[in-house]
């Protein structure tokens, strides 16, 4: 099946000059600097400077188009830190990446306004907020006085929350459409009441939805594209992944990659990913059959 051209890709132009080319699918590599995310093979955690940039070098090298980088896990029941430990664990890795590679396009992975503020400044290009502006209040206006392009992901309470909210009263692509449609409104307010073009939406595989409502959004993602943004889809190594197939994240990988050609075909722009190779090879066999 060849892959869906949507009018709504484009390029997402940094504040710092840089650009992440959309018109094609691409990949991100997550770089974990936490002890605790849910896929222990990418804990960078207490890593050394060396071991992040190693690891940021070989995605970049395997063809991630973007790094996203996160101190804060957000998996189910994680953790609350402080935004001081977030910053302390964020900001010296963004510093360092960007010093190592002048020209790579990278993610803060944050919901908290003070740290985007923090990365930007640092180095980011990119503000990957899984609260989608609900988990703080200034958010929204620091995307818009900074300039930055933003990920604005659906989300229900918080990592700690998450999982006793995953009941819906309604359709669930009616209310990510509603919940992605106020948050746009929001941001466009908080800009002056100009649109924001440089935005990216995140259906939040994961984060509370039951398997049932991730498998069923994940068929029905072509129905997003109605708000004219390009979508990013993170389901690597997820429990939807490996749950059915009984199986844990670290054997995760061949579902990951059957669930990344789904994603790919309902017109998904930028997959998150930890395996770099696997997500490119994916692509370019889709772009051979298109071809």
């Amino acid at each position: 099946m060849p892959l869906p051209s949507y009018p709504t890709t484009h390029c997402l132009r940094s504040p710092h000059g840089r650009l992440l080319d959309l018109r094609q699918p691409q990949v991100m590599g997550i770089l974990n600097l936490t002890p605790d995310s849910f896929y222990p093979g990418s804990r960078l955690g207490q890593a050394t400077e060396a071991a992040l940039l190693a690891r940021a070098e070989a995605m970049l090298a395997a063809g991630a188009a973007a790094l996203d980088v996160g101190g804060y896990s957000s998996r189910p029941g994680a953790d609350d830190i402080a935004p001081a430990e977030e910053m302390r664990r964020l900001l010296p890795a963004i510093a360092a990446l960007r010093h190592e590679f002048p020209h790579a396009f990278i993610s803060a992975d944050t919901f908290r306004a003070a740290v985007a503020a923090e990365a930007v400044a640092a180095g980011a290009d990119l503000v990957n907020d899984i609260g989608g502006g609900t988990l703080d209040a200034e958010m929204l206006p620091t995307v818009a006085r900074l300039g930055v392009p933003y990920c604005l992901m659906h989300l229900r309470g918080n990592p700690q929350t998450m999982r006793s909210l995953t009941h819906y009263d309604e359709d669930i692509v009616l209310t990510l459409l509603r919940f992605f449609r106020d948050q746009l409104a929001a941001l466009r307010q908080a800009n002056g009441g100009q649109p924001r073009p440089d935005v990216l939406l995140d259906p939040g595989f994961g984060f509370a939805k039951t398997p049932a409502l991730n498998h069923a959004l994940l068929r029905r993602l072509p129905e997003l594209h109605a708000l004219g943004c390009p979508l990013l889809v993170g389901l690597s190594r997820k429990a939807m992944v490996y749950k059915p197939l009984g199986l844990g994240p670290e054997t995760a990988l061949n579902g990951t990659t059957a669930l990344h050609v789904v994603a790919l075909q309902g017109g998904a722009r930028l997959l998150r990913v930890h395996d770099v190779p696997e997500a490119r090879q994916t692509l370019a066999l889709l772009a051979a059959e298109v071809a």
